[in-house]
């Protein structure tokens, strides 16, 4: 099972990596939009997991010509802007689900591989992994952050802490799961 992960967001697409590798995913992380087509002709994955937000480009142009390139690969579009607006326009561009981050492993799979398919080809139940308060928390953070374009400040006063409480969280590594 091949995955490619179209995401600009490296610490993030490398944790989405290691947790579908475990899964049993071959994973290649893609994290420019103008190289996500590319890498779809050269790996011809089976999934794609595609950000919405790269960086200043939209995935939802990718969509179209992806799905011209590969009609059969299952495309899960990621957002932290979720709404229905852009469902809906992902959905008729061609993906086949989408999901708002923060999103755990789990939901992610059943994106990926929805549980008619699993029961047509006999595959083994999905591992289930739930991600803990301390990673949901952590990729919270970092996606309000991101949305101030890295205003410590703001992101504290739009999470409802001090600045500081916000800084000393910050410095700590990621928690794993």
């Amino acid at each position: 099972m091949k995955l490619l992960i179209i995401e600009d967001d490296q610490a993030f697409a490398a944790t989405l990596a290691r947790r579908l590798g475990k899964q049993g995913f071959e994973c290649q992380q893609i994290h420019q939009a103008d190289h996500a087509l590319h890498a779809c002709h050269q790996f011809k994955p089976d999934y794609i997991l595609l950000d919405m937000k790269l960086n200043t480009d939209s995935g939802l142009v990718l969509i179209k010509p992806i799905r011209a390139a590969l009609p059969h690969t299952r495309i899960v579009l990621l957002t932290g802007f979720a709404s229905i607006a852009t469902a809906v326009e992902a959905m008729r561009y061609g993906a086949d689900d989408y999901l708002a981050k923060p999103v755990d492993t789990k939901m992610i799979l059943k994106a990926l591989i929805p549980e008619n398919v699993i029961h047509h080809h006999n595959m083994a139940p999905l591992e289930n992994e739930v991600m803990s308060t301390e990673r949901l928390e952590w990729e919270h953070i970092q996606q309000v952050l991101s949305t101030n374009d890295g205003n410590v400040s703001a992101t504290a006063r739009q999470l409802g802490m001090h600045r500081r409480t916000l800084q000393r969280k910050l410095q700590k590594k990621p928690p794993i799961k």
